[in-house]
């Protein structure tokens, strides 16, 4: 099925298509012909074309723009659209990318923190003045609870109070998420008052290239579904969450480092950057709880997941005093202190 989709935007392609690395939102194929490379990608987790089309406007408009590393590029069919649906009868839609040289770093191995700071400030200061020509189809992360309509914070607490039996012993994990959650729910309206505009939403480690050869330069950065219009410093919380969370506290200091040479920020967005970095832990749970009641996944794949988000959060309350001072060095602007 994969090879009848690829005939479509590629008529003269002949060959296979090598599986890749396929995260849960997409799979992934890497073709080749001729000299030539691309990349198919099979939307899994929705079944919605507005989605894929805001994604690939806002990366042809960002295709015009001098930017120092690379970013996907959309190829169109013969009839000039740059999405298709599969006629597997599964609904889902499918799209091929130019080939991007690079490698995917290894997250203990990271070793291009810094550089991607300096990358994600640059994106940042170009999405700032990029201008969509269609709606986000996603909700900015503090519209949180309408992104997952299946988890009220009424759900959301019973859950967790009262776990069914796959989830039972997992006490102290949820009893974290949800005080995280609710403390997130109550402030959802502080967040809305922040400065807006639009962000890639999920920049992390698996979501960028490495040279292959200078494993500590970024050459490309990927992915970008989850883009929409939201508040500004949640660009950087979203990795900061993903680094700190996980115990690289390392190559969470060389990131700021980096994005702090490029771009600063006033001390009313500094200041809630704990509380965005819970936020992102909570809506990765979100995701996950949301997929486990609508039957997407088993209790096995919640279960790990709620055991990893609750552990990064227990992490962020021991470090609280060595983040406040990291945002305090790195990214805070001295000379705008509203």
């Amino acid at each position: 099925m994969a090879e009848k989709t690829v005939k479509k935007f590629w008529p003269e392609w002949e060959g296979e298509a090598r599986e890749g690395a396929s995260g849960w939102n997409n799979t992934t194929r890497y073709l080749e012909n001729n000299g030539l490379n691309c990349v198919l990608r099979i939307y899994e987790t929705h079944r919605e074309e507005k989605k894929v089309a805001f994604e690939h406007d806002i990366l042809m408009k960002l295709a015009s723009e001098p930017l120092s590393f690379q970013i996907p590029s959309p190829v169109k069919t013969p009839e000039g659209t740059t999405i298709i649906r599969m006629e597997d009868g599964s609904g889902r839609f499918a799209c091929l990318f130019e080939y991007i040289e690079g490698v995917s770093p290894k997250p203990e191995a990271f070793r291009g923190a810094y550089s991607f700071g300096l990358a994600a400030a640059e994106l940042s200061e170009t999405l700032a003045r990029t201008v969509p020509s269609l709606e986000p189809a996603y909700p900015p992360y503090y519209e949180i609870t309408k992104a997952y309509p299946l988890c009220s914070p009424e759900t959301v607490k019973s859950f967790c109070e009262q776990p069914e039996a796959a989830f039972a012993d997992l006490g102290e994990p949820l009893r974290l998420l949800r005080e995280a959650c609710m403390e997130v729910f109550d402030r959802l309206s502080e967040l809305e008052q922040l400065p807006k505009q639009l962000i890639h939403g999920d920049l992390n480690p698996s979501n960028l290239l490495v040279d292959e050869h200078h494993p500590e330069q970024v050459c490309a950065l990927l992915d970008f579904e989850f883009c929409t219009m939201d508040i500004r410093v949640m660009e950087p919380a979203v990795v900061l969450a993903d680094l700190i969370g996980s115990g690289r506290k390392e190559q969470a200091e060389q990131f700021c480092a980096g994005f702090g040479s490029r771009l600063r920020l006033p001390s009313q967005e500094v200041a809630v950057i704990p509380l965005l970095l819970r936020l992102r832990k909570v809506d990765v749970f979100l995701h996950f709880m949301s997929r486990y009641l609508n039957g997407t996944d088993a209790p096995e794949v919640l279960r790990a997941q709620i055991v990893t988000q609750a552990a990064g959060l227990r992490e962020l309350r021991m470090d609280t005093l060595w983040l406040r001072d990291l945002l305090r060095e790195h990214l805070l602007d001295h000379m705008k202190r509203e």
